[in-house]
């Protein structure tokens, strides 16, 4: 496994090392050595998946504002622009973005620290994301700042995306 941090701190992709033979491939993509090694966590609470039908559509950007949670996510199926807001206010990194294509055929996926905000918008049809998630979901605690906040200015690679209407109603972070 390959370890990249981000530009955020606790952002880390992480890619495969397989070996490949004349059959395809095989490699690992969860190693609790080697997270423990890189200061990840080693238990996740909660395993989701994220369909998406469309191309543009936009998810996010989502957090947990009383119980933060960590999460591990992989594109299973198609591609998508995956973002990261750090809302950590202790860091200089607050408010601060980065984001990572994760893409099926490149087997990467991201770890993204609690305290972060997180969305992604698809670049093909039929895209999916599985999510490991380090604490039970807590609905009380579902929070979110606008894909659009001026204040962030993330360049989202499609655009008119598809939102739900919860998330054209998040409040913008300031």
């Amino acid at each position: 496994m390959k370890f990249t941090p981000l530009a955020l701190p606790g952002v880390v992709e992480i890619g495969i090392e397989p070996e490949i033979d004349a059959r395809g491939f095989f490699a690992r993509l969860f190693d609790t050595e080697a997270f423990a090694a890189q200061g990840l966590p080693t238990h996740f609470a909660q395993h989701s998946l994220s369909r998406n039908e469309r191309a543009g559509t936009l998810r996010g950007l989502h957090h947990q504002a009383g119980r933060p949670e960590a999460k591990l996510v992989r594109c299973v199926a198609g591609r998508a622009f995956d973002v990261i807001v750090d809302l950590r206010r202790s860091l200089p990194s607050y408010g601060q973005w980065c984001s990572v294509e994760l893409a099926a055929d490149r087997h990467n996926s991201v770890f993204i620290p609690a305290g972060c905000a997180h969305g992604f918008q698809t670049l093909v049809e039929a895209t999916e994301l599985m999510y490991c998630i380090d604490v039970p979901y807590d609905a009380q605690g579902a929070s979110g700042i606008r894909w659009d906040d001026p204040s962030l200015a993330i360049a989202w690679p499609l655009p008119d995306p598809i939102l739900s209407a919860r998330d054209r109603a998040l409040p913008y972070l300031a």
